[in-house]
């Protein structure tokens, strides 16, 4: 089956399938929509973590090792900066300091983050289209037991040590779903996923633009989850403190849950293979750990072939839902 595919992910985890849906599908063939709640100012400069790593990662430059950033770095201006009693809880090396130097001078001279990551794209020679979930600012807020924080505070300053009591985000509703954001879900015919990303860190921030659940609603190509939990755990990141701070059971049935509505089938990985029958939607069994790019490639099929499998089943109840709101009336 051919068509367009539309991933939504956030760092780490969701760069990694990507690059594992890159290799399964042609050049063009993958759009992948990327948050843009954990960006923030930063010693003058704006930082766009989420954006960078997708970057970095399909155009082969990221550090694998430390899993963001770029490989063959260097710190001489952290190091330089910590000499001078500067802020140095927040990283960010040699090279990838010429990012965020030239996002924030292209901002500033009055142009999008849409058009900068695609030109930026463009030279370091990345296949598939990049898209920021929305070109206006949105911070996401993390409420904890010590008060309000924003994201890069919590996560990297406070390295996730706070209690969650509940997370907004800031600006969200005044922002829209852009005209490229909006073609790329109308233009999905084949698949969307959304990657094994913290569903409320990394997913919920592009849920959360005014629209956006409508227009995948509208979708005609099948909504497909991969679990960021494995055994009852994350695999990365604070998917699952965060949960249970919440009152969340860390289980697959609670993002199933989490995204009831909106996804048509989950996959799970194959040591969680007995909560299918927990779970009231398809579910696959695949292995879903990556580490490797022949995992990453693996799970990309996977996720293509289970879409494709539920593909009738989606088209169906669009059409179902169109005739009775009236549309074909």
């Amino acid at each position: 089956m051919t068509g367009s595919v539309l991933a939504l992910c956030g760092g780490i985890g969701g760069a990694k399938l990507a690059l594992g849906l890159s290799r399964s599908l042609g050049a063009g063939d993958l759009t992948v929509l990327v948050n843009t709640g954990d960006d923030f100012d930063h010693l003058g400069l704006r930082i766009s973590p989420d954006i960078d790593t997708v970057l970095y990662t399909l155009a082969g430059l990221s550090d694998t090792e430390r899993g963001w950033g770029r490989a063959d770095e260097t710190w001489n201006f952290m190091s330089s900066l910590r000499e001078i009693g500067g802020e140095s809880w927040f990283q960010l090396g040699d090279r990838d300091l010429a990012m965020h130097v030239e996002r924030t001078r292209y901002l500033r001279g009055g142009g999008t983050l849409t058009d900068f990551v695609e030109q930026v794209a463009h030279r370091l020679g990345v296949g598939p289209r990049i898209l920021p979930m929305t070109d206006e600012d949105v911070r996401t807020i993390v409420e904890t037991d010590e008060g309000s924080l924003e994201f890069q505070r919590y996560f990297v300053e406070q390295r996730c040590r706070p209690r969650v009591r509940s997370l907004w985000f800031a600006g969200a509703c005044l922002t829209r779903v852009s005209a490229a954001v909006s073609h790329a879900i109308f233009d999905a015919t084949r698949a969307i996923i959304i990657c094994p990303s913290n569903p409320y860190l990394s997913i919920d921030p592009i849920l959360s633009i005014p629209g956006m659940r409508a227009a995948l609603d509208q979708a005609t190509a099948p909504i497909v989850a991969v679990s960021p939990i494995i055994g009852g755990e994350a695999v990365k990141g604070p998917t699952a403190k965060i949960m249970s701070e919440l009152g969340t059971p860390v289980t697959n049935a609670s993002i199933a849950k989490h995204y009831r509505g909106l996804i048509d089938g989950l996959i799970v990985d194959t040591v969680d293979r007995d909560d299918a029958a927990a779970i009231d939607l398809p579910v696959q069994v695949t292995r879903t750990l990556m580490q490797d790019l022949a995992d990453r490639t693996r799970l990309g099929r996977d996720v293509l072939a289970f879409a494709e499998s539920l593909a009738p089943s989606r088209l169906e109840r669009v059409v179902s839902r169109h005739m009775t709101a009236g549309v074909y009336a």
